[in-house]
């Protein structure tokens, strides 16, 4: 099974309110000296098959199409060898 990763976020030109909101939280959590938050998106996509490069492409497509919108986000695909869930069980989260 091939895994993806699928990251999108605000283009630094787009106001972000949610990263503001986080960042003006943080100081008051006792959190000191975080410049900037930006908050975006996160798809893990499993996929039948190897990791291709055609495989990789499809991934892509699916980000620039469904995943995210050109006009306000940008995004970036990866290749994952373990999901969140996985990393967490792991250390007994």
């Amino acid at each position: 099974m091939a895994r993806f990763v699928v990251d999108v976020m605000p283009k630094r030109e787009i106001l972000d309110p949610q990263g503001k909101a986080v960042l003006g939280a943080l100081p008051r959590l006792g959190f000191e000296g975080v410049h900037d938050v930006r908050q975006g998106k996160r798809f893990e996509i499993e996929v039948d098959g190897e990791v291709t490069d055609d495989l990789l492409a499809q991934v892509r497509k699916m980000a620039e199409v469904l995943l995210s919108n050109p006009v306000i986000e940008d995004f970036e695909v990866h290749v994952e060898e373990h999901t969140v869930a996985e990393i967490a069980h792991e250390e007994g989260r």
